[in-house]
């Protein structure tokens, strides 16, 4: 499962509202390679699911996973920083034994 933060709940739904997603629009999470660590987050709005496609809600926020990118991300929380630091959604995932700096890429 992936939980969200009540941070990460009210961004999506901000910005979902501002991007006048149609109506049964979710947020799908997912993982590819690349980046420093070699593997790099991807967070998109989407309406459609896929074959495969792993599908939770918490908080109010559906998520829907790719069941390949869900082995990476099980237990992961999403979360908002609008910190000094830069602002963006950050994933805490539990699996990561090695992240870079900025956060957006991981190793497992």
């Amino acid at each position: 499962m992936i939980t969200v933060h009540e941070n990460a709940r009210d961004q999506v739904r901000r910005l979902m509202a501002e991007q006048s997603s149609p109506e049964g629009s979710f947020v799908r999470v997912g993982v590819k390679g690349g980046g420093c660590s070699g593997l790099m987050y991807e967070l998109t709005f989407d309406n459609e699911e896929q074959e495969g496609d792993q599908t939770f809600e918490d908080n109010g926020v559906k998520v829907v996973v790719d069941r390949k990118s869900f082995l990476y991300l099980v237990g992961t929380e999403l979360q908002y920083s609008g910190g000094l630091n830069g602002k963006g959604f950050v994933f805490h995932n539990p699996n990561a034994n090695r992240t870079c700096g900025c956060g957006e890429s991981f190793s497992i």
